[in-house]
C-alpha cells in the first residue's frame, strides 16, 4: 500500500463491494471518503421525497460499513461541489480525487468541469466505470454511428467479450486525516419533519443499503428468477426483481447482477430447463434496457429535453392542467390507470407494466406532453432514474425508432382484463371499487345500476366517470397525428431551400436518419488521465451539415445565441432553447478552448411548464423556475 492521499467522491455508487473508485484508492494509500450534497446543482431534477428517503438510509448504511473498515464517510452540504472538493483537498493534503462515472447530461457537464479545474490545480483526477457493463463509447456500428435501436445495440453487447472483473472489497482502509466542515445525515436535509410519518411506512417494505441489496439479489436469483417469464406480466406480488432502487443508487453493481444471472443461465442450459432459460433472457434484456438508457443519454444528450426523432416537433399536445391533475391523483375513471397512479403516490413504486399503461394513457388518451409525465415520475418514484425515465417516456410516445407507434392506443379496460384478470390489484388500491364484481371491475360505467348500488359505487360521486370515452380519445389522437403531418408539410413547403427542417417518424427507414456519427475525442497523454476515464463524445461527419434529424432556421439560431442565458449561473430567468451545436456537445472540450463559451456548452435542463393557444399548438418550452403550479399543490392534493 502506498502513501498517497486520495479523496473518494461517492455519488450514486453507495457500496463497498465491486466499487472500482474505492478499490483504486484503498490500493494506493490513505482514503478520505466524502459524499457531497448540493441541492442547488440538482436543479429541477432535485430528487423526490421517497428517493431522498432511500438516499438517506443508504448513506447511513454506507457510513457504518466504511467506519468498520477504519474510515469515516464525511457528509458535506454545500452550494458548490467544486468548492467542497477543494476544501477537502486543502484539509487533507490529498493529491488525487477518484470517482465513478455518471452518464446523464447534467452530470457529464458538471463532472468534466470539476475535473478540468482540479487538474489545473495540479490534482490527479481519475474516474471509473462502476455503473455499466460497457461504457457508452465502446459500442458503435461498423460506420462509427451510435445505435438507435435497442435490439441491434444489445445484440452487439452480448457478442462482445466481457472480462469477469471484480474489484475486491477492501478489508481495511487507511484514513486520510483532515478536518473539514461536515454535517450529520439529518443535517443534509434529505428528509423534513412533515415527511417522516409517510416515510416510516417505506421502511416496512424496503431495506436500503448495499448489504441488503446483496440479499435482495440472492433472494431473486435463487427463488424468483426461474418464474420471471411467467410472473412478470402480473401486476401484483413478487413478480419483478425489485432491484431497480439498489441499482440506481449503486448499492449493487450491474456486473454482479449480470454474472449471477449468467451462472443460472449456464446451469439451466445444462439441465435443459426451458422456462428458466426464457426467464434469464428476458431478465438480461431488462438489464440491457438500463444500459441502453445511459447509452442514449450519453450519445444524444438532448433527449432529456426533446425526442430522439423529430416526429413530435409539431404534435398538438393538449396541455390541460385539469387532466394532468386527474391523472396524477388517480381520478381518470379508468380503474387500472387510477390504481397505478394511487400506488405510485402511496409507495413510490410501480410494476413496469403499469408504468407503461399509465404513461400511454397520459400521452395518447389525454395528449399530455410526455415531458410532464417524465418529470412527475422523477418526482415520485422510489427508483427515479433520469436515463431510464427518458427512455421509457420516449418509447411509449413513439419518439424512438423502435418505440411504440404513435397511433397505437390500447384500451385500459382490455389491459385490465389481461394483466389483472381477477381485479385484485384494482381492489387493493381503489377501495371504493372493492365490492365490484370481477365482471365489471375494469369498466364500472357499463355495469347495471343494481350492480353499482350493491357495490356501493356512485359514478361521479365516490368514483369518477371516465374522463374521456376511449373511442373519442382514439379519434382525437388520429386528428392530432393528421394535424402534425399537415404542419410538417406546411413547414417543408415554406422552406424554400428545403434544408431548414426535416421531421421524421417511426415509419421512416432509420438507416437514412440524420443521426450523427459519434467519435470519442482522444486526449493528449497526461498523468491525470487513464484508459478508465470518462470519454467526451463529439459528433462529426454530419450529412449535408445537418447534425440531427432537423435543423432550425439560421435566423432563429442567431436570435437564440444573442438571448441565451448562462444555464449554470442564471437560475432566475427563462432559459431559451439550446442551439443545435450545444445539444451535440456533452461536456466542454477543454477549459482553455471553452472559457469564452461557458454558457453555450452547458446543458439547460428544461422545466415542464407549457401552454397552448389556438393556432399555436403547445410548444416545448422551458423555464428555470423550480416551483410548478401543479408541484406546489402536490402535497395538499394527496394529504
Amino acid at each position: 500500500m502506498g502513501s498517497a492521499k486520495t479523496i473518494v467522491w461517492f455519488r450514486r455508487d453507495l457500496r463497498i463491494e465491486d466499487n472500482p473508485a474505492l478499490a483504486a484508492a484503498a490500493r494506493d494509500g490513505n482514503v478520505f471518503p466524502v459524499f457531497i450534497w448540493c441541492p442547488k446543482e440538482e436543479g429541477q431534477f432535485y430528487p423526490g421525497r421517497v428517493s431522498r428517503w432511500w438516499l438517506k438510509q443508504s448513506l447511513v448504511h454506507l457510513g457504518k460499513s466504511l467506519k468498520s473498515l477504519g474510515a469515516e464517510l464525511v457528509l458535506i452540504k454545500t452550494q458548490s461541489t467544486l468548492t467542497a472538493l477543494q476544501d477537502c483537498i486543502s484539509a487533507t493534503g490529498a493529491t488525487r480525487v477518484v470517482f465513478n462515472h455518471l452518464y446523464d447530461p447534467v452530470s457529464l457537464v458538471r463532472d468534466h468541469s470539476i475535473k478540468e479545474k482540479l487538474v489545473e490545480l495540479g490534482i490527479s483526477v481519475q474516474s471509473y466505470n462502476g455503473d455499466l457493463l460497457y461504457e457508452p463509447w465502446e459500442i458503435y456500428d461498423e460506420k462509427g454511428h451510435a445505435f438507435t435501436k435497442f435490439d441491434t445495440y444489445w445484440d452487439r453487447c452480448l457478442h462482445m467479450q466481457m472480462e469477469p472483473v471484480t474489484h475486491l472489497t477492501p478489508w481495511r482502509l487507511a484514513p486520510a486525516a483532515g478536518i473539514v466542515e461536515k454535517c450529520s445525515v439529518d443535517e443534509l436535509g434529505l428528509e423534513n419533519e412533515a415527511e417522516k410519518s409517510s416515510n416510516s411506512l417505506l421502511g416496512r417494505a424496503w431495506s436500503p443499503g448495499w448489504a441488503n441489496a446483496d440479499k435482495a439479489l440472492t433472494e431473486f436469483v435463487e427463488h424468483h428468477l426461474v418464474d420471471y417469464s411467467k410472473n412478470r406480466v402480473r401486476v401484483g406480488g413478487q413478480s419483478t426483481s425489485l432491484l431497480s432502487p439498489y441499482l440506481h443508487f449503486g448499492e449493487i453493481s450491474v456486473r454482479k447482477v449480470f454474472q449471477s444471472v449468467q451462472m443460472k443461465q449456464l446451469m439451466w442450459a445444462k439441465e435443459e430447463n426451458s422456462a428458466g432459460k426464457e426467464s434469464v433472457l428476458l431478465f438480461l434484456r431488462a438489464i440491457g434496457l438500463r444500459e441502453y438508457s445511459r447509452y442514449l443519454c450519453f450519445n444524444f444528450p438532448f433527449t432529456h429535453e426533446r425526442s430522439l426523432l423529430g416526429n413530435l416537433k409539431y404534435f398538438p399536445w393538449n396541455a390541460d392542467q385539469t387532466n394532468f391533475k386527474a391523472w396524477r391523483q388517480g381520478r381518470t375513471g379508468y380503474p387500472l390507470v387510477d390504481a397505478g397512479m394511487r400506488e405510485l403516490w402511496a409507495t413510490g413504486w410501480l410494476h413496469n407494466r403499469i408504468r407503461v399503461i399509465v404513461s400511454c394513457f397520459a400521452v395518447k388518451v389525454l395528449l399530455l406532453p410526455w415531458r410532464w409525465g417524465m418529470k412527475y415520475f422523477w418526482d415520485t418514484l422510489l427508483d427515479a432514474d433520469l436515463e431510464s425515465d427518458i427512455l421509457g417516456w420516449q418509447y411509449i410516445s413513439g419518439s424512438l425508432p423502435d418505440g411504440h407507434e404513435l397511433e397505437r392506443l390500447d384500451s385500459p379496460e382490455v389491459q385490465g382484463s389481461k394483466y389483472d384478470p381477477e381485479g385484485e390489484y384494482v381492489r387493493q388500491w381503489l377501495p371504493e371499487l372493492a365490492r365490484m364484481p370481477t365482471e365489471w371491475i375494469h369498466h364500472p360505467w357499463d355495469a347495471p345500476i343494481s350492480v353499482l348500488q350493491s357495490a356501493g359505487v356512485e359514478l361521479g360521486q365516490n368514483y369518477p366517470k371516465p374522463i374521456i370515452d376511449i373511442d373519442l380519445a382514439r379519434e382525437r389522437l388520429t386528428e392530432a397525428i393528421f394535424k402534425m403531418w399537415e404542419m410538417e408539410a406546411a413547414a417543408r413547403a415554406s422552406n424554400s431551400s428545403g434544408a431548414n427542417e426535416e421531421v421524421v417518424d417511426n415509419t421512416d427507414d432509420t438507416e437514412n436518419l440524420h443521426i450523427p456519427k459519434v467519435i470519442v475525442k482522444e486526449r493528449a497523454p497526461c498523468p491525470t488521465y487513464s484508459s478508465n476515464d470518462q470519454k467526451v463524445p463529439t459528433n462529426l461527419n454530419f450529412r449535408n451539415g445537418d447534425p440531427f434529424p432537423r435543423k432550425r432556421p439560421k435566423y432563429a439560431e442567431e436570435e437564440e445565441e444573442r438571448q441565451q442565458p448562462d444555464p449554470l449561473h442564471n437560475h432566475d430567468k427563462v432559459a431559451g432553447p439550446l442551439r443545435v451545436e450545444e445539444d451535440e456537445c456533452s461536456t466542454a472540450e477543454s477549459s482553455a478552448a471553452k472559457k469564452q463559451a461557458t454558457s453555450r456548452c452547458s446543458f439547460s435542463v428544461p422545466q415542464y411548464c407549457c401552454s397552448s393557444s389556438e393556432g399555436n399548438p403547445m410548444q416545448e418550452c422551458e423555464t428555470s423556475d423550480p416551483k410548478q403550479p401543479w408541484k406546489a399543490q402536490l402535497d395538499v392534493e394527496h394529504s
